[in-house]
């Protein structure tokens, strides 16, 4: 709460018990005495000034609408409702309503003050992913370290990152190891553990050793500077039923206004009734008529649940997007990068009889020696010796085949079938599904290796929990191999696979998913990569991997998973559908409770005090209910 909150919460304080005080001496027959006049007249001065100190600052806002030529809001309701109340003052036949029109602002301002503190507390859960921006990087200069503005670092430079202080912009840590707290970006409370060669993200904490990180993207590129971005304009895409609520109280608030004059008016022109009686009529309609239930209710609702979204690591560009999420019920997955980690490992390596599995590896990894591949590189990963390269020479590379490459005066093949047949090497089939590398040395078979893309840890609770929460159909799309596709589905338990797209193939194959959606069904798409982008935009929802996902996928996608864990999916829809669930609520409680106060009004039945309830408790009832959606459920 800021300075002027502050004075803001203190002046309504001092109301309240200016209230209260003057309600005790009114009640005990004490204010003709004190102030030398008729009770009417004191407790009129008296409410009317506690009237001011609370209200001033609406009745600004009133007198400024007016003159903008924009009146009917709330604050107009507010200010001609209370100022109505006290004129009762000069109706000699009807009971003065001076507590009453002092009571419905100051209780007015209540509301909007518990408002400002459930909004304040919402936002706290998005706002707080401002803090991951740094203020400085750290750049070894002459030997000593220099802060400077993280702008001015360039892509290649050597940052330092010491314990306690946020990685600043995304690279590769050349040297040291430490580990790393991702629970502002992630929702992982469990900290990350990196060394030389791993990739880190901007926003981390650094929490044990020194790192010294080589830069791979510009400040303004890297994942801290995306995440602001996307929390600073999440705010502006609202959903269908809040921009329903807002041009509802646009077309509502100048109709019931009219409404209250005409109630106020004709009935004792028509000689129904005396005048104060139809007013007072007239100016509880008005109180009982304010929006602000809805008005407030419903935005802070969405931005409670985008809030609470971000709590577990899954940014939500907006609220329309968050009602989408709470309406899908396909989900379509690529394969590569989303349900499966997007780097090749040996998964087995099987010798021929006789020979030793090492020997397998070892062969083929100084043949890949000088290869960048990202096959050559998971055997070289798989590899648990040093590599000479002087032992290395004739490397020759058989496009589309393999490498040939000479080690210790022995001709070394790895590649596929084709290649062993060209040089006349025996080999045989794998049962595993996978990439087959098929090695040889000096012509003899010496067995072969089995490279897959791994699937997630969390692949699998994946799917599992979105056909729990009512999902009808999870599909995967992906360009590679069938039989992959096939068994990397079977193990997920995938409902339908489509394998060997190209990404134009995988556009088609959503828009011809989309075409048998039915009713208020959704279809959401899940991937990582450039060739996503297309599709993400395509589907109703685009949700894309956000720690390693590209640039463009990102920029594309509706939702952003910032620890690229699937099984985040199902919860951010569970958030989603209960965030909805509790916007239906306050709309059907607040919409219903009015109309059945404005009734009571509208027939003499309802007081100033019922109409008190009927905007400010019911206001207050809603916003609680609202605050609900902020909680994660575990």
């Amino acid at each position: 709460m800021n300075r002027k909150q502050r004075k803001w919460r203190n002046r309504i304080v001092i109301a309240i018990a200016l209230f209260f005080a003057t309600m005790m001496l009114e009640k005990a027959g004490a204010l003709a005495s004190l102030f030398g006049a008729s009770a009417a007249y004191a407790a009129f001065a008296l409410y009317f000034a506690i009237f001011l100190l609370a209200g001033h600052d609406v009745l600004r806002k009133a007198w400024a609408n007016i003159r903008r030529g924009d009146p009917f809001d709330e604050a107009f309701l507010m200010t001609v409702a209370t100022i109505g109340a006290f004129a009762t003052i000069f109706f000699p036949e009807t009971e003065p309503q001076s507590a009453e029109g002092c009571a419905v602002m100051l209780f007015y301002q209540v509301g909007e003050l518990f408002q400002s503190y459930a909004v304040g507390k919402s936002r706290k859960s998005i706002s707080s992913m401002m803090d991951i921006a740094p203020d400085y990087a750290n750049i070894e200069r002459d030997g000593e370290l220099v802060e400077v503005d993280p702008d001015e670092v360039q892509v290649g430079d050597v940052i330092v990152v010491k314990p306690g202080e946020r990685v600043p912009i995304d690279g590769i840590v050349i040297q040291g190891s430490s580990q790393l707290d991702t629970a502002a970006l992630t929702g992982e409370s469990i900290p990350r553990h990196v060394e030389r060669g791993a990739d880190v993200i901007s926003g981390c904490i650094n929490m044990t050793g020194i790192l010294h990180i080589q830069t791979t993207k510009p400040f303004g590129e890297s994942t801290v500077s995306r995440i602001l971005e996307l929390v600073e304009n999440a705010s502006e895409k609202k959903a269908k039923t809040e921009n329903f609520i807002t041009r509802f109280a646009r077309v509502y608030t100048p109709i019931v206004t009219f409404a209250a004059i005409f109630l106020a008016i004709i009935p004792p022109i028509l000689g129904m009734g005396p005048w104060t009686d139809w007013v007072l009529r007239g100016l509880t309609f008005l109180v009982v008529s304010c929006p602000c239930a809805l008005v407030i209710s419903v935005p802070l609702s969405f931005f409670g649940g985008i809030g609470g979204a971000s709590k577990i690591g899954v940014l939500v560009k907006g609220s329309n997007y968050l009602e989408l999420l709470s309406k899908v019920d396909t989900v379509v997955f690529d394969k590569t990068g989303t349900l499966t980690s997007g780097s090749f490992n040996v998964v087995a390596v099987h010798p021929e009889a006789g020979v030793d599995p090492d020997y397998v590896l070892s062969n083929a990894a100084y043949a890949e020696a000088f290869s960048d591949h990202p096959i050559a590189v998971s055997i070289k990963q798989a590899y648990s010796g040093t590599i000479d390269q002087e032992r290395i020479k004739d490397v020759k590379e058989e496009s589309g085949h393999g490498v040939r490459a000479t080690v210790d005066e022995h001709v070394v093949l790895v590649g596929n079938d084709k290649l062993m047949a060209e040089h006349g090497s025996a080999w045989h089939e794998c049962d595993l599904v996978g990439t087959i590398l098929h090695v040889s040395v000096d012509g003899d078979y010496a067995g072969h290796i089995v490279i897959a893309d791994v699937v997630k840890e969390d692949a699998a609770e994946t799917i599992a929990s979105l056909h729990e929460i009512g999902v009808k159909k999870c599909v995967m799309l992906t360009g590679d191999r069938r039989d992959v596709a096939e068994a990397v589905g079977s193990e997920l338990g995938i409902d339908e696979i489509r394998a060997q797209l190209l990404p134009g193939d995988k556009v088609n194959a959503v828009e011809h998913l989309l075409a048998f959606e039915k009713g208020d069904g959704k279809l959401a798409f899940v991937g990582d990569g450039i060739n996503d982008a297309p599709v993400l935009m395509r589907a109703d929802v685009g949700i894309a991997m956000g720690a390693m996902g590209s640039d463009a996928a990102i920029e594309a996608a509706d939702v952003v998973l910032m620890d690229d864990k699937p099984s985040k999916i199902a919860r951010a829809m569970r958030i989603a559908r209960k965030t909805m669930r509790i916007v239906w609520q306050n709309i059907i409680f607040a919409i219903g409770i009015k109309i059945a106060i404005l009734a009571l009004a509208a027939l003499g039945i309802a007081n100033m005090w019922l109409a008190v309830f009927g905007d400010v408790g019911v206001a207050m009832i809603a916003i609680l209910n609202a605050m609900r959606a902020m909680r994660v459920d575990s």
